[in-house]
């Protein structure tokens, strides 16, 4: 029976994690994959209400009843959908999990990254089999992100020093983990970044067993 994995693509605004999917989807269809594309909060019906509820611009959040909506939604996602598609052998793309909570309520919130772990540890049980980290500075990538347009979401309205602990967090997840985690400077131009996330992705699917 083939084996389901978890890949996750992870990164601040403005990252370019939709181009990236596409191209991993595009790239594990044709080696015959099923795939599963999905995302954080959201990819389930409640998830997505929960992720409303998250990204309003009009409310005002606590801290912890962020985290705790996020892995509520995290909670549907991981039951109704991810665990179901490895069962029987898909790979599941998902835009942003687990980590994003380490780095945007515990980094950027500043929230106490033990209570992260006991939720993920109670909420998620699972770690993905791979971790692709989008990494640009983030003035280039808050100008990216207010570039397409339209009303900024309530987590992107905060300011450049919030997405810097961000982005420190990540950081520094991807480099205690490095048998998980690829770095890709997604401050090059797209086709650059595609090139080398295939790149990757080619060399962790020859190294499986």
């Amino acid at each position: 029976m083939t084996i389901g994995r978890l890949i996750t693509i992870e990164g601040g605004e403005g990252a370019g994690k939709s181009t990236v999917i596409d191209a991993i989807r595009g790239l594990l269809a044709g080696r015959g994959r099923e795939v599963v594309a999905t995302r954080e909060p959201g990819g389930t019906p409640a998830g997505e209400a929960i992720r409303a509820i998250l990204l309003d611009p009009t409310r005002s959040l606590l801290p912890e009843t962020e985290l705790l909506l996020m892995f509520a939604a995290r909670a549907q996602l991981v039951r109704e959908t991810i665990l179901p598609a490895l069962a029987r052998g898909a790979v599941v793309l998902s835009d942003r999990f687990t980590d994003a909570s380490f780095a945007y309520q515990g980094g950027g919130r500043g929230m106490d990254m033990g209570r992260i772990a006991e939720l993920e540890r109670w909420v998620a049980g699972i770690k993905p089999d791979l971790t692709l980290l989008l990494d640009l500075g983030v003035d280039q990538g808050l100008a990216r992100a207010r570039g397409r347009g339209g009303e900024p979401d309530r987590i992107e309205r905060e300011d450049s020093a919030f997405f810097e602990r961000v982005r420190t967090v990540y950081l520094a997840r991807a480099a205690s983990e490095p048998e998980r985690w690829r770095v890709i400077d997604a401050s090059r131009p797209v086709d650059e970044v595609v090139t080398q996330v295939r790149a990757e992705l080619d060399a962790w699917l020859e190294s499986l067993p």
